[in-house]
């Protein structure tokens, strides 16, 4: 695994939104897709609100890689999905960083959008 350096880290973190490109089989990049982002731990984390039927999460299957910017930082990462042991931690950050949104946290809260729920790692 992978790990952020701690600067990278706190900036994506602090991030209100991240835009993720993914591969296509070509090795090409995806438009890019605006979406929320959480630290638990160490790590990086995105969800789809949609689950894995959402289209950019199904984006990120093919390569299982791609790259993001936030906060400043652009980096080329590696999907991997989540152990369920992490979303506790997972729904923990979302609940504290986007809370103040009561109406749309609850759906990146979902056993659907639970299971879609990607690590992103550097490399």
């Amino acid at each position: 695994m992978a790990h952020w350096n701690g600067s990278d880290l706190a900036k994506i973190a602090a991030a209100e939104e991240l835009d993720l490109s993914s591969e296509r089989a070509d090795g090409t990049l995806r438009d890019p897709v605006t979406m929320w982002v959480v630290r638990s731990g160490g790590q990086v984390y995105v969800r789809s609100v949609k689950g894995a039927d959402g289209p950019w999460y199904r984006g990120t299957q093919s390569r299982h890689q791609g790259r993001i910017e936030a906060g400043g930082v652009r980096s080329d990462v590696t999907f991997q999905e989540a152990d369920p042991g992490e979303y506790p931690g997972v729904d923990a950050a979302y609940r504290e960083k986007y809370g103040h949104y009561t109406s749309i946290v609850e759906h990146v809260l979902t056993e659907r959008a639970r299971a879609s729920t990607l690590r992103l790692e550097p490399r």
